[in-house]
């Protein structure tokens, strides 16, 4: 892989833009369910909130799969490891495609899971280590872009083909679309040799910092926030917006718009201001939330608060994953793994309690008022970061002798995520 240094200075090298080019798919795949429930609900003989458990199993799926497959493929060659997950995202896309059986098609789900997480941890450790230190944020949303990207193409397109074509004809074409990318990874991923003499024990010490959890709890809420209302948006947009069901993705459109916005947004400032970009991104967040509640009779201002959302939610994604990454730098694959684990973990509760509210007395309202509660909480482990980094520069001054300049090596990492 090419040192950072040989290109120009300012731009990502290649394979940070293949890799969001996967990211992409995997995305696609893993909230186009949210727009086709109740397409998928009657034909495999179950309720819309039980089939909303579909998104729940891709996301326990995520959580278990993130660190148990960047564990077992450690000392494999990265080109291989993510060319084999798409292999069996493939396949878990056929399997699904093929049964009429709800509890085959939650198994395939969760297996996919299983081949997206292995992608996303190893991926995002290419990313990063291929933009350099001075850019792994801006890497970090270039990847998650393509995941945002898929929200404002991927998702409303499959929802389109979904209601067309029938969920299975949409589940065959992922297939195919992850053979080709597969196909693709190979090509333009660059040859690594086998990751050698990894140690296990180096990588859980590396885990024990305060500081990466906080990241990590920040990570599990905003998502499940946000992923509240997304998972369960089609009932608010057709029962209480009065928007015609046809016309959910381009709502869609709004939603990933506005995702694609906040996570450009995040890896704009959040290299040189981590906290002072979340804290406010959380607060906002919360306030839309609740006001989605009494705000979302009407077409216009329901879609108006889901774009709001999107933008406000996703700032936070790429900088807490940047800094949970920076926290645990001998780590960064399973601390990678975990990331996305933490996401996910936000998604599966988030969408669970989301499921309980809408098939209780809240109706609609339910999933809006469980995600202003999750985005609340975001900015408890937010704040406790802004005054760690606080502590960690006081210290930094007091300690040194007056006059004493502190070397730029060692001073770059600790105050890029101390500054507020």
């Amino acid at each position: 892989m090419s040192h950072p240094a040989a290109r120009a200075p300012g731009k990502l090298p290649l394979v940070v833009w293949v890799l969001a080019a996967g990211t992409f798919l995997m995305g696609t795949t893993e909230f186009v369910i949210a727009g086709i429930l109740p397409d998928i609900a009657p034909d495999l003989g179950v309720g819309v909130s039980h089939a909303g458990l579909l998104i729940t199993a891709f996301a326990v799926g995520m959580i278990v799969g993130g660190p148990a497959m960047a564990l077992a493929t450690l000392r494999l060659p990265q080109r291989l490891t993510l060319v084999l997950a798409l292999a069996v995202f493939a396949a878990g896309h056929v399997m699904a495609a093929l049964s009429s059986s709800f509890t085959v098609v939650l198994a395939a789900r969760f297996v996919t899971a299983l081949a997206t997480g292995a992608f996303w941890a190893v991926g995002f450790v290419i990313a990063t280590t291929a933009a350099g230190p001075a850019h792994a944020t801006r890497a970090v949303s270039v990847m998650m872009g393509g995941l945002t990207l898929a929200n404002v193409i991927g998702v409303p397109a499959g929802s389109l083909a979904g209601h067309v074509t029938g969920w299975r004809g949409l589940f065959w074409t992922l297939a195919a679309l992850a053979t080709l990318a597969a196909a693709v990874i190979g090509r333009f991923v660059p040859r690594t040799e086998q990751r050698a003499r990894v140690s296990l024990r180096d990588e859980f010490r590396a885990l024990r910092q305060g500081r990466l959890w906080l990241a990590l709890a920040s990570a599990v809420l905003i998502m499940g926030g946000v992923l509240a209302v997304y998972t369960y948006i089609t009932p608010l947009l057709t029962d209480r917006a009065g928007i015609p069901r046809g016309a959910v993705p381009l709502v869609l459109i709004a939603f990933g718009a506005g995702a694609l916005g906040g996570t450009a947004i995040g890896g704009r400032f959040g290299d040189r201001r981590p906290m002072a970009t979340t804290i406010p991104a959380a607060a906002a967040t919360t306030l839309i939330l609740l006001a989605l509640i009494p705000l979302s009779t009407t077409p216009l201002a329901a879609v108006a608060l889901i774009f709001l959302m999107a933008l406000a939610g996703f700032t936070i994604n790429p900088v807490v994953t940047a800094l949970a990454v920076r926290f645990a730098d001998g780590a960064p694959t399973l601390t990678s793994a975990l990331t996305t684990s933490a996401y996910n973990t936000g998604i599966a509760a988030g969408s669970a309690l989301a499921g309980q509210a809408l098939a209780s007395s809240l109706g609609v309202t339910g999933p809006a008022l469980v995600g202003a509660v999750f985005a609340g909480l975001t900015l408890l482990p937010l704040s406790a970061l802004a005054f760690a980094a606080k502590r960690g520069a006081t210290r930094v001054v007091t300690h040194g002798a007056p006059g004493t300049p502190v070397p730029a090596a060692r001073t770059t990492s600790e105050t890029t995520s101390a500054r507020t």
